[in-house]
């Protein structure tokens, strides 16, 4: 995710740099031809090209309120997941104590520990699967390597972390260490979380139509390469800068769009989840008492991954 210090029009005029330039070049030639050659043709009315525009902004807009709308539910997804992670090991921490016993309190301990573990994991593991990243070395920190071995033939690695701590839950349970209300609370938690993966997995494997992407911007590049021929006749020698200006908006808009489609792929348009995995792992290791706690993660080159 772009942050927000990050200076926005180097970074968009980079975005866009390549289609810019050949737009450029062809407002240059365009004008050339037109002032200099009086090729009187290559003028077209204006009219038309700006009604034209105008339906293309209303598409574009459009096309891109829909693009946003799969990006901001994936980040909402992840805010349900960061807020039923809290809910999930503040619980595990405060109420598995239940019946405690002396002889138990040892284990009791490392059951919590282990339920937190999991769940830091498992924030890991499913940032990992939506990026299409290898979970291994982010695992390595939380579980054991006789676990990371177990899970190597899954096919959904943060599912299966899943059923693994909702089984340790009902250990506690039926050791009476967890009371029935304790047990539907954490039971809620964990279908709050499946809910809220599922979700990312549904925007994850449903892309937007291509033939609903390739049209639009079919069209947007027609209208850049029409842009001078409408603009030339009354700009004249001024017709590349009008052009380039107008051009830089559509192509820039398009492109923004394009991206928002996506906010798993692991580019400067994801969602920040390696930044809210983190979140995840220092406020669920302050439940445990443990002091040696990571740095929040911090934007690189403007950017939060």
């Amino acid at each position: 995710m772009i942050s927000p210090d990050d200076p926005h029009v180097p970074r968009m005029l980079r975005y866009i740099d390549h289609p810019l330039a050949l737009l450029l070049v062809f407002d240059i030639v365009v004008v050339v031809a037109y002032v200099y050659f009086e090729q009187r043709w290559l003028a077209l009315p204006n009219l038309p090209l700006s009604i034209g525009g105008g339906a293309l902004g209303v598409i574009l807009g459009f096309r891109n309120h829909v693009s946003y709308a799969r990006w901001w539910e994936a980040r909402t997804l992840w805010g349900r997941i960061v807020n039923y992670s809290r809910c999930v090991g503040r619980q595990a921490v405060a109420y598995l104590s239940v019946g405690d016993q002396h002889q138990d309190r040892g284990l009791i301990r490392d059951t919590q520990r282990r339920l937190v573990y999991y769940q830091i994991a498992y924030v890991n593991s499913l940032r990992c699967q939506l990026r299409g990243q290898d979970p291994w070395p982010e695992l390595e920190p939380f579980l054991s390597k006789e676990e990371i071995d177990s899970l190597r033939g899954e096919k959904n690695v943060a599912a299966e972390i899943q059923r693994r701590k909702a089984l340790l839950i009902q250990d506690g349970c039926d050791r009476g260490w967890l009371g029935a209300i304790q047990l539907g609370l954490l039971d809620n938690g964990l279908t709050e979380l499946a809910n809220a993966q599922g979700g990312c997995e549904r925007i994850k494997n449903t892309p937007m139509p291509r033939h609903y992407d390739s049209l639009i911007r079919f069209f947007i590049h027609l209208f850049c390469i029409l842009l001078p021929l409408g603009m030339v006749a009354s700009l004249g020698l001024l017709t590349p800068i009008g052009s380039a200006l107008l051009g830089f908006v559509f192509l820039g808009l398009e492109n923004i769009g394009r991206d928002l489609e996506h906010p798993f792929d692991n580019s400067v348009h994801d969602v920040a989840m390696t930044s809210l995995c983190r979140t995840i792992e220092i406020n669920l290791k302050q439940y445990l008492g443990e002091a040696d706690l990571p740095a929040p993660i911090e934007p690189v080159r403007g950017v939060l991954w």
